[in-house]
């Protein structure tokens, strides 16, 4: 057994670096927390609190109030004084150091050096009492080399609470004596006042040995969350393994085939919702769709839907060392250890009774952020924060612990079908929009690349800040997140794809299938389909070329369970509301998108394939053009 120690009491026997020591020997007080159930409680500020105010002195602005903490019974409320804070900027990520980089560098967008900031973010954590806890990053081990820290002030407890959900903590005096810190999460809330104008700021610094995110607000999505994300994908960049941006499960049919589907996508794509079971009406029938322009609705009966194990949430490693030559799938695993599951879907009661169950009747209180909870009650899922009189917060979330799922996938799993999601807005012939895709595509390889290139975040996004048209997630739908260069991206997913010839990939809309509102049907439905059929191969009369190249092949017929779906519902240039003149116009602007957003890829050190598949699409090339270049989708 590997000798442990009591880092609380022996901290200066690991290699710290040199800053780490000094902040954890000159602090005011360091507390290192044993158990959630204690930071839980000091996440109220002590055990007889009902309500806590997580507030700071902000020089030349007096005592403020960030967050109000409440506690529930079911688990504690967090809700945030500003409802900008209520969602993840796109735009708060810095690089500070002198690394190779394509995002803002902090020293280019403010004018001024980083490293006095950092020295008073140091100065300032020195002054506090602060609370410190130890994790890994990702799924690997306590011996692997990738440990971390996160630094927080101790008021800050919902904070700590939340990343040590999400990526687990390790008990303070047990942990492995050669245990290395790698990585560093720096919390200092005032900093957004004095030296951001109130935004939300990650700042990520890539020392040679250290990668130190200082996290300059208190929303955990992009610091807690997405700020170990960003440190995951420098590691991957660095050993050429992604961390996908998706959630994957394995699909259990009734006749117990299992077909494993990893859904990706944009923040607000429907990776959550790929592991809720399908919303059923009170009658238990399903609406396939409610038309935007007569208000008619058309309806499934699905008697038994498919059991879901969930395997990831949003985070997933693709290690080398676990990819298995001989199938030819993609091999994942979590990279989390619990879920940060939006809820704005969730508006009342019966809406999801499984994941309603979970919440309100939890085996150890739960971390929701945006809802409306009162203290000693019991938070309710579909009581969303307010935003202002009458607008709900469309980014409400609760913070969920793997263990707390049912059935849930421990090990690493092969992936068979790789879906991409992405919000449509209605389109009709008056209005004619990109929301042109029907209920399931099936891409060429070659085009499924290209969708990961240029991510669009689509309509209507409750994730974060920016809404406004349709713009890109960046490569991979993770490169918010990421610290290098697009292209080194690029190529990383193109091998990956090259790798993986057996896996097949699929297209999925939510919100809007042309002129038919139908919310997260479409990957319900196509989940329930592909679980039934698993890996077989498609035929070419099952398929069509869709009019639109860039959605591959349109399905000619699809059948769930015996009932057909209408075609209505898969190829959208049917539908009387659109017809060819509001298709074509829609797919005049998902091309123009395309185009704009590709162009950014055409770098020197892109792979020479890549180059061709790009070609191929700035030519306006045909499905059967992209299976020329790649593996094609009947093989």
């Amino acid at each position: 057994m590997a000798k442990t120690l009591n880092f609380e009491t022996n901290w200066r026997l690991f290699e710290l670096p040199e800053q780490i020591e000094t902040i954890l020997g000159n602090c005011k007080s360091c507390l290192f927390p044993k158990s959630r159930a204690e930071i839980l409680e000091l996440a109220m500020g002590g055990p007889d609190n009902d309500r806590f105010e997580v507030a700071y002195d902000i020089p030349g602005k007096g005592p403020y109030t960030e967050v109000t903490v409440d506690k529930c019974k079911n688990g504690l409320a967090v809700n945030y004084t500003e409802a900008y804070m209520r969602r993840r900027d796109p735009d708060c990520m810095v690089i500070t150091d002198t690394r190779e980089t394509d995002k803002s560098r902090f020293e280019d967008k403010t004018g001024k050096p980083f490293e006095p900031l950092r020295e008073a973010t140091f100065q300032w954590l020195i002054e506090q009492d602060l609370v410190v806890t130890l994790f890994t990053i990702g799924a690997f081990e306590a011996d692997s080399g990738q440990g971390a820290m996160l630094i927080a002030p101790k008021n800050a407890g919902f904070f700590v609470g939340g990343l040590a959900d999400l990526q687990g903590m390790l008990p303070p005096d047990r942990i492995p004596a050669d245990f290395r810190i790698r990585s560093v999460i720096y919390l200092a809330p005032p900093f957004r006042h004095t030296h951001f104008d109130g935004k939300q700021v990650v700042a990520h610094n890539r020392l040679e040995a250290l990668h130190e995110v200082f996290s300059y607000n208190l929303y955990p999505g992009p610091s807690a969350k997405k700020g170990v994300y960003g440190v995951l994908l420098t590691i991957g960049e660095s050993e050429n393994w992604p961390t996908l941006h998706g959630s994957t499960v394995q699909v259990v049919t009734p006749y117990d085939n299992i077909t494993t589907i990893m859904h990706e996508g944009a923040s607000g794509g429907g990776k959550s919702e790929m592991l809720e079971y399908v919303h059923r009406e009170e009658d238990g029938r399903l609406v396939l769709g409610e038309n935007v322009v007569n208000g008619k609705r058309r309806h499934l009966v699905l008697t038994q839907a498919c059991h879901l194990k969930p395997v990831t949430d949003d985070m997933a490693m693709c290690l080398p060392d676990g990819q298995k030559k001989m199938t030819d799938y993609l091999t994942v695993q979590d990279a989390e250890q619990a879920w940060f599951v939006r809820l704005n879907h969730i508006e009342k009661y019966g809406t999801d009774p499984h994941l309603e169950s979970i919440t309100i009747h939890p085996p150890e209180p739960l971390i929701f952020l945006n809802l409306d909870g009162v203290q000693k009650a019991t938070c309710l899922i579909w009581d969303h924060t307010q935003d202002k009189p009458g607008l709900p917060c469309p980014n409400p979330r609760v913070i969920l612990p793997r263990r707390f799922v049912p059935d849930v996938v421990q090990e690493p799993t092969e992936v068979m079908i790789r879906s991409f999601g992405i919000r449509m807005p209605p389109c009709t012939k008056e209005t004619p929009t990109y929301g042109i895709a029907g209920y399931l595509h099936v891409l060429p390889a070659a085009l499924a690349w290209l969708w990961r290139l240029v991510a669009p975040r689509g309509h209507d996004n409750p994730s974060i800040t920016d809404t406004i048209g349709m713009t890109s997630e960046g490569v991979g739908s993770y490169w918010p997140f990421a610290t290098g260069r697009i292209v080194d991206h690029a190529n990383l997913l193109l091998r990956q794809i090259q790798n993986t010839p057996r896996v097949r990939y699929v297209l999925m809309p939510n919100q809007h299938v042309g002129a038919w509102k139908v919310s997260f049907m479409p990957q319900w439905i196509s989940r329930e389909y592909l679980g039934r059929r698993g890996v077989a191969k498609f035929y070419p009369q099952q398929l069509q070329p869709a009019r639109c190249p860039l959605l591959g092949y349109a399905f000619s017929a699809m059948q769930v369970e015996g009932t057909p779906i209408s075609p209505i519902f898969l190829q959208v240039e049917i539908q009387p509301e659109v017809g060819l003149e509001g298709y074509d116009a829609g797919a005049e602007i998902l091309q123009s998108f395309f185009a704009k957003e590709l162009k950014n890829f055409l770098h020197p050190d892109l792979d020479p394939l890549g180059k061709k598949i790009i070609t191929c699409c700035l030519d306006k090339g045909s499905a059967q053009d992209y299976e020329e270049l790649m593996y094609d989708v009947f093989s």
